[in-house]
């Protein structure tokens, strides 16, 4: 891991920054506060100066990307109707943002269940309208006669597992760029419900 700024440099942003490196390499309960502090070249009391504590790290952690991972959704889907179109697009946000926010996947995937109350539900909660929201654009599809699947329910979820294994295996300097994967990995989605390559 690259050693991370200048202790002049320090900053709520690079603390966030150097934990989700290290949630995402080491776990939540894997990292401890002094090795942040460590990877800083700072004193772990100085951390204190820019946040409360290690929950709080992982909880904006999770928020942000758990509301980012829903904002791509109606943003990619506002206005469309058609059930394949609706679909292709909202595949193509999840699983870009799992080749472009790999740390952030990795952790949110892992680590949600170790927030604490009630805060933890929330997140939960929004997880779960995410997809739900997925799961109705298949039903919406094979209602539609568009998607021929027995289980939306269980399509979404092996779409979404899909997206999620990006994250484990994507590399920045590989041959495959975060676009080309997104749309090859949207072209499998849409033959998990029966539609062929676009």
């Amino acid at each position: 891991m690259t050693r991370a700024t200048p202790r002049n440099a320090v900053s709520s942003q690079t603390v966030l920054d150097t934990a989700l490196t290290l949630f995402a390499e080491r776990g939540y309960h894997g990292t401890a506060l002094s090795q942040i502090a460590e990877a800083l070249e700072v004193r772990t009391p100085s951390l204190y100066n820019h946040m409360t504590s290690k929950q709080e790290l992982l909880q904006t952690i999770v928020e942000a990307t758990v509301r980012g991972v829903l904002a791509d959704f109606r943003q990619a889907t506002q206005g469309r109707t058609e059930p394949i179109d609706r679909l292709f697009h909202a595949v193509l946000v999840y699983a870009r943002r799992h080749a472009t926010h790999r740390r952030e996947a990795i952790v949110v995937n892992r680590d949600t269940s170790s927030l604490e109350e009630p805060f933890r539900s929330q997140m939960q909660a929004l997880r779960r309208e995410h997809e739900h929201a997925l799961r109705q654009i298949i039903s919406d599809g094979v209602a539609a006669g568009r998607f021929t699947v027995d289980s939306p329910a269980l399509a979404s979820f092996a779409i979404r597992e899909l997206c999620v294994s990006i994250a484990r295996w994507y590399q920045d300097d590989g041959p495959i760029g975060p676009d080309q994967v997104a749309r090859e990995y949207t072209e499998f989605a849409l033959s998990i419900v029966g539609v062929g390559k676009r």
